[in-house]
């Protein structure tokens, strides 16, 4: 049975920091690429990060710059360490991985942004 589980979301004010986990059992993030999603109120959810196999990432725009994705192979665990944080950042994070087309989804973790 595959599970993916976040931690480290929490509530900090403008300009802080958080670092969220994503640990997996029953699937290796060895061979897959490792996303992180978020989703805020009324809003639909999008994709803010990738991290590849080979631990190569891509960022959506509004997180260039402030947002590192990373993975440890060697624990199966990924990262998405988050800095500058602003208002806008505030969702529930989701890590995602994808195998045999199959889409597998963590239980999701809020993060929230306010002064």
């Amino acid at each position: 049975q595959v599970k993916l589980e976040e931690s480290g979301g929490g509530s900090v004010q403008p300009g802080g920091s958080l670092r969220l986990s994503c640990a997996a059992s029953g699937i290796s993030f060895t061979i897959n690429t490792v996303n992180w999603f978020r989703q805020a109120p009324g809003k639909e959810r999008e994709l803010v990060a990738s991290n590849t196999n080979l631990n190569n990432s891509n960022y959506t725009d509004s997180v260039k710059g402030r947002f590192t994705a990373s993975r440890d192979n060697a624990k199966n665990t990924a990262a998405l360490q988050m800095n500058s944080l602003m208002p806008e950042d505030t969702a529930v994070y989701y890590c995602h991985v994808r195998q045999w087309g199959i889409n597998y989804w963590g239980q999701g973790t809020q993060v929230t942004v306010s002064s």
